[in-house]
């Protein structure tokens, strides 16, 4: 299997004749999961280690669990509405997209624990209540667009760069992408090496659709200890769907042979399904009663992956037919994904609301790809690549919660999330912001929350070294989420 990527993440490339450049992406793109929240917490900026009390607690520190003294149940579904903005050799483009999904749904049992007649019921352990739920923790929903004259360089100078190494290694060109170049005379073979056929100032343009996203199945249980320390475990069940389209086209002019103008697309579409588990610990102690101190341990998470990933090349020359290669690429592999050790601390002005903080550390260094049982793969280039270009990384999440009458709440929140990429300047990182409201009558409560997620990166279609074209790229997420809750 010899399949090339142009479209890497976080304008990482890796020029290779296996597809390490592929999978060493896409396991960092699997691996930036968010936590699966209700609308209050996301209003809090996603901060939650140390809150208790909210059936977030499920798939976040299950220590929260031993807060409740009654069973709830609530539903949240969820707009997204996508906007990503993007330069390409000076030229602006923009796309969008708005999509509804079904975010997370929760229910936690209240289960008291029985004292003797005299005992102090304030003391020892005084609950064991039982929670699962469905989440929804990566959203992959999104349309890319860039475009433009290029003076540098052409698409066919990284089919020569990728022919001159194939030649270096030893290897044939046929049936594989550079091999498909040459048979469409877009590089030819001079003095022993390959260079391109075609002119610069082509016109260039690349389109990316992506769907689908990962979701969690939790069960979790968290205990109470005389209303001072609490203590929480959980199980996930995890499942992810991740679909892309993409085309680069070239309008340009081959002066070598043919001379004459054509236009060449080079499409790449990838399915790819996966299911995996992983384990959560928590803790949350109250050294007094309006200062709370959280720590959560999730364990990294196992997935089996099966990947289905198309590539094909099609040049059409003036007045001429089209002519086309393409390949398919099933593969079978198992995932590693980091682990997640997080900390928060939330400090209660009795009823009148909180602040909280959290703070995230996510090893991605430690990302890692095997092959299964099914398939001889090497990913010894993924992991390396995956040791090289990404490193630990640190979240940060605040928020406020003030109590305006006895049902009515107000909320804020603010968030960031470091970048995995090694060297990355502070404009790597996600940024979110977030607001919301609550209102609570009888046992039924209703949260509506806005949360605005920014992240800018770049973008190599092609990498040939110091004339690499980029593309500049802010993504936009304006969401709203709505939960609708039940106490019994």
């Amino acid at each position: 299997m010899k399949i090339k990527y142009l479209l890497l993440a976080m304008a990482i490339v890796a020029i290779t004749q296996h597809a390490s450049a592929q999978y060493s992406a896409d396991a960092i793109r699997f691996s930036g999961t968010q936590p699966g929240s209700t609308s209050r917490i996301k209003a809090l900026g996603n901060a939650n280690v140390s809150v208790g009390g909210d059936l977030t607690s499920i798939g976040g520190n299950p220590a929260g669990l031993g807060f409740f003294t009654k069973s709830e149940l609530s539903i949240t579904p969820e707009f997204n509405m996508n906007k990503t903005n993007s330069v390409y050799l000076g030229q602006g483009t923009n796309s969008s997209r708005n999509d509804g999904n079904f975010n997370n749904a929760s229910v936690v049992f209240y289960g008291k624990l029985n004292k003797a007649p005299g005992e102090d019921k304030s003391k020892g352990w005084l609950s064991v209540n039982f929670g699962a739920n469905y989440s929804r923790t990566n959203n992959f929903y999104q349309n890319t667009s860039y475009g433009g004259v290029n003076p540098s360089s052409s698409i066919a100078d990284y089919y020569a760069v990728l022919g001159n190494k194939a030649l270096d290694d030893g290897f044939s060109l046929g049936g594989y992408l550079e091999g498909w170049a040459e048979a469409q005379k877009l590089i030819y073979l001079t003095n022993g090496r390959y260079e391109a056929t075609t002119t610069l100032e082509g016109t260039q343009s690349k389109n990316i659709v992506s769907t689908g996203g990962q979701s969690d199945l939790n069960f979790s249980f968290g205990a109470n200890y005389s209303n001072k320390f609490y203590i929480g475990a959980g199980f996930g069940i995890t499942s992810l769907r991740y679909n892309s389209t993409s085309n680069f086209v070239e309008d340009n002019y081959q002066y070598i042979g043919v001379n004459k103008d054509f236009v060449s697309t080079y499409t790449l579409d990838q399915a790819t399904r996966g299911n995996g588990f992983n384990g959560r610990l928590g803790v949350i102690y109250k050294p007094v009663e309006m200062v709370r101190v959280g720590a959560t341990f999730t364990t990294p998470t196992w997935y089996t992956i099966d990947d289905s990933s198309s590539e094909g090349l099609a040049t059409k020359y003036s007045n001429e037919r089209t002519q086309s290669d393409g390949s398919n690429y099933p593969l079978t592999y198992r995932l590693r994904t980091p682990y997640k050790v997080a900390g928060g601390i939330s400090v209660f002005a009795g009823k009148l609301g909180f602040i909280t903080g959290d703070i995230e550390y996510v090893d991605y260094a430690s990302t890692k790809l095997s092959q299964s049982s099914d398939y001889d793969f090497d990913f010894s280039g993924d992991n390396a690549d995956i040791k090289s270009f990404y490193k630990g990384a640190v979240n940060a999440r605040f928020g406020a919660e003030a109590r305006l009458t006895p049902n009515f709440m107000l909320r804020g929140g603010y968030g960031i999330l470091g970048s995995p990429v090694r060297n990355a300047d502070s404009d790597a990182n996600t940024k979110t912001i977030s607001g919301g409201v609550g209102y609570r009558f009888a046992n039924y409560y209703i949260d509506a929350t806005y949360m605005h997620v920014q992240a800018k990166y770049g973008q190599y279609p092609y990498e040939i070294g110091e004339l690499s074209p980029l593309a500049s790229i802010k993504n936009t997420n304006n969401n709203v989420f709505v939960t609708l809750g039940l106490r019994f």
